[in-house]
């Protein structure tokens, strides 16, 4: 059975849940947008839930980033929503894959389990301010790993449900 995220915003004014198979934050990411939008030690860790138990509770603004593609400037698909109110990112949201939203771990209230070993991406983009604390069963990536969420919580036993 999935497991039931409850999240909110630092102020209160925005408060949500949904069904998560992959409640495990394991996913340090590096990138520019996470790192500048929502990651205060340099990095930004998101889940994965289900689209369609989403509930939400009070109204959120979404930024869509901006994204070099080596001279080239687009628009960013994904939908980051966040409180208005006091700042706080809560969650992505990309239509290009609709059944999934990926709230960020900071924002969940719910205890979440603990990550057997963490994995370290995007750290072409990392600077060099921020430490690399990898231990000494992290796996680390300049890009994207090929596992994806679902596939790291299934090949390590921690799917839920």
């Amino acid at each position: 059975m999935p497991m039931r995220l409850e999240g909110s915003c630092r102020c209160g004014a925005v408060r949500f849940s949904l069904q998560s198979h992959t409640p495990v934050p394991y996913q340090l990411c590096y990138c520019t947008i996470c790192r500048k939008t929502g990651g205060g030690g340099g990095y930004a860790i998101n889940l994965g839930g289900l689209a369609d138990t989403m509930e939400v509770t009070g109204e959120t603004a979404v930024y869509r980033a901006e994204i070099d593609r080596g001279g080239t400037c687009e628009v960013s698909t994904g939908e980051r929503n966040f409180c208005p109110g006091c700042g706080s990112e809560l969650w992505l949201f990309d239509p290009t894959w609709p059944d999934l939203i990926h709230p960020m771990a900071s924002a969940i209230d719910t205890p979440l389990p603990p990550a057997p070993h963490r994995v370290h991406l995007l750290l072409a983009d990392k600077p060099d301010w921020v430490p690399l604390e990898a231990g000494p069963q992290d796996e680390t990536y300049d890009a994207y790993p090929e596992l994806s969420l679902e596939d790291w919580h299934k090949k390590h036993g921690l799917w839920a449900g």
